[in-house]
């Protein structure tokens, strides 16, 4: 197979405060080269990078707004956050714990700081993904995957670390995530001096997000914490190598390839369906959360 070759590797822009408990630097879409369109089927990557919260009473967070026509994926690292919707969706998830929201027609959602975790304060780090739907499936029913660190598929690299699968498959092995197109979303977790190589296919759009340490790509490309590498659109597969001990988040999916037509907290295929959709949400009908 064919390598696939580093395009660019992105810094990470300013930071910006999502309510008040998530301090986050935007890579999708608004960093350079990362637009929806390039990044299809990932319309939104906000990272919040470590940060300290000192103890607060009152969890901070951000309170009750609508979603529809996409999935909210969070990828806690550090720190526990609270989260509820108007489906009955909702938990606690913590350390190496993934909350896979599937908004599709239409829920209200809030996301705090657990309230315990939120009194004693600390580092807090996390990933929330945006993963759109197809346009087959934008009006499906609302789910919630509470998937906790336990429950993924870990493959075991032996003395270079190993690679935790959130979704899709690395190496025959699948993640437990249930996608509506095909997404790759995993951690590769390894040792100093450690290689991981990954296969997807040339199509697919694919970067790595360092969470922790600092990589090389394909033995050339050197890659330090909070930066984000996008791959070309050609050839197949390409390895990682940890500089130190390292993490990286790896995302890697097929574009749907249809209009993307976003609005606020709304991501349809046409204006008129951005319309309809604040209209049903003025009207009631994404439900009701305190």
């Amino acid at each position: 197979m064919a390598t696939k070759k580093v395009e660019i590797v992105v810094a990470p822009k300013a930071a910006h405060f999502v309510g008040d408990g998530f301090r986050v630097h935007n890579f999708i879409p608004s960093a350079y080269h990362l637009d929806m369109k390039r990044m299809d089927p990932f319309i939104m990557l906000d990272y919040n990078s470590k940060y300290h919260f000192a103890a607060s009473e009152i969890p901070r967070g951000v309170g009750v707004h609508p979603h529809r026509g996409f999935e909210t994926v969070t990828i806690a690292y550090q720190g526990k956050v609270e989260h509820h919707d108007s489906a009955g969706g909702g938990g606690v998830i913590g350390q190496g714990d993934v909350q896979w929201m599937t908004a599709a027609s239409g829920v209200l959602h809030k996301e705090f700081h657990e309230t315990e975790w939120a009194k004693v304060g600390g580092i807090f780090q996390m990933v929330q993904l945006w993963v759109n739907l197809p346009a087959k499936d934008k009006m499906s029913t609302p789910k919630y995957q509470a998937i906790k660190n336990a429950d993924m598929k870990i493959v075991d690299l032996g003395e270079n670390g190993f690679v935790e699968i959130i979704a899709g498959e690395f190496q025959g092995e699948k993640g437990p995530a249930q996608t509506f197109s095909p997404v790759n979303l995993m951690n590769a977790k390894l040792k100093s001096g450690g290689t991981a190589e990954f296969s997807f296919p040339a199509r697919f759009n694919t970067g790595a997000l360092v969470i922790e340490g600092d990589i090389t790509v394909n033995g050339e490309d050197k890659v330090a914490t909070d930066y984000f590498v996008l791959f070309e659109n050609e050839g197949e597969t390409f390895t990682v190598t940890a500089n130190e001990d390292s993490v990286a988040l790896i995302i890697s999916g097929e574009p749907l390839n249809e209009p993307i037509f976003p609005h606020g907290p709304f991501v349809m295929n046409t204006r008129e369906e951005i319309i309809q959709a604040f209209e049903d949400f003025n009207s009631g009908k994404f439900g009701y959360l305190e």
